[in-house]
């Protein structure tokens, strides 16, 4: 058997693309010719490598990690409908819920009800539509509906819960609900920032402020060339500001500009992903939310294995190539064909009819 020299430039390349299809850093690996390649082959003691590795059983993981904030799900903003000032302002982390006020505008409340339809007209008697059923379904909750039919019309009945509810507001009982009265979202809210401030003027179609859903949810940043970690029910591990690590899995992503991160030309690069918590709020209770944590996507496992230091793989020489390791059994040494797979961490799967959990191979000096 012929004494290891060292793999180059041109060998490594091959070495690379061959397995990994990649480009990995490893150090110098041998080069037998095609006759050492064969089962069997057999070296003196004066061909014991430098350093040896044992053949072992394991599970390979190929992960990327990148930086994540803690936020919370379905970011929007919640815009004015009509012109006026902010006579209380909206309270920046406050959880809201259904027939709280958001904020208010010229001394009146802007209230929270839950729905999937936007307040696009003012309703009133005579009206029909799904969003009229949307509201009465918010009065009957609310403990206005004695008298109310929950169906597409607004009739007396609506008119008469609308003018009681009004009175609980200290509203003027019109029995009408106008446009710049209510606020329809799908569920409770939590205000995670506030755009108007107290006594700041708005008009229709600014913001106010910016709501979000309960359910807290890691944003995360990954590159254009990360679109295969993207896909909704990724698994992830989350390490969070503390240093406790959940699970989660990806959601989906979001546009830059639901973000929140405040850095605009950033946020334009890259694809931004959502990652939901296992266990939900209580992963997430007593987080630092200003501070980063740490996303581990994984893209290919392999469980079970067969695995040895990438630098124990041999390059074989000849017309029939391919790869090998040189047992070492007590002062003699024989090489064996094998067969790569995935790399990960500094070791690559190999697999064989010879290949066997505690072999004892040697390794090219590093």
């Amino acid at each position: 058997m012929k004494r290891r020299t060292a793999l180059r430039t041109l060998g490594a390349v091959t070495f690379v693309a061959a397995v990994t299809g990649g480009v990995v850093l490893v150090g110098d690996f041998g080069l037998l010719d095609a006759g050492a390649g064969r089962s069997g082959a057999a070296g003196k003691g004066g061909d014991l490598p430098p350093a040896t590795a044992t053949v072992v059983r394991t599970d390979l993981v190929q992960s990327k990690t990148v930086d994540g904030r803690l936020d919370f799900a379905q970011r929007r903003p919640v815009k004015s409908a009509v012109d006026g000032t902010v006579t209380v302002a909206a309270t920046e982390g406050r959880t809201l819920t259904r027939g709280q006020a958001l904020y208010e505008l010229n001394d009146k409340p802007v209230t929270l009800l839950y729905g999937p339809v936007p307040m696009f007209r003012e309703m009133k008697t005579g009206d029909r539509g799904s969003d009229v059923l949307q509201l009465e379904r918010n009065l009957r909750d609310l403990g206005y509906g004695a008298g109310v039919r929950v169906d597409t019309r607004y009739d007396k009945g609506t008119e008469t819960a609308v003018e009681q509810w009004q009175r609980s507001l200290n509203r003027e009982p019109t029995g009408r609900v106008g446009r710049g009265d209510v606020v329809f979202q799908p569920g409770q809210v939590k205000v995670v920032s506030v755009d108007a401030a107290l006594a700041d003027q708005v008009g229709p179609g600014e913001a106010v402020l910016t709501v979000a859903s309960t359910r807290p949810v890691v944003r995360a940043h990954l590159d254009q060339t990360d679109g295969a970690l993207t896909a909704a029910g990724t698994k992830v591990e989350v390490t969070l500001p503390s240093g406790k690590t959940v699970a989660g899995r990806v959601a989906g992503t979001v546009r830059p500009e639901e973000t929140g991160s405040g850095d605009g030309a950033a946020s334009q690069e890259g694809i931004v992903v959502e990652v939901v918590l296992d266990g939900g709020a209580r992963a997430a209770s007593g987080e630092d939310s200003k501070a980063s944590a740490g996303v581990t996507f994984v893209s290919e496992a392999r469980k079970g294995v067969l695995a040895v230091p990438v630098e124990a793989v041999l390059a074989l020489r000849g017309e029939n190539g391919g790869y090998g390791l040189q047992v070492v059994q007590g002062t003699t040494t024989r090489t064996i064909r094998v067969e790569t797979g995935m790399t990960a961490d500094g070791q690559i799967e190999v697999s064989g009819p010879d290949v066997k959990e505690g072999l004892k191979v040697g390794m090219a000096a590093s």
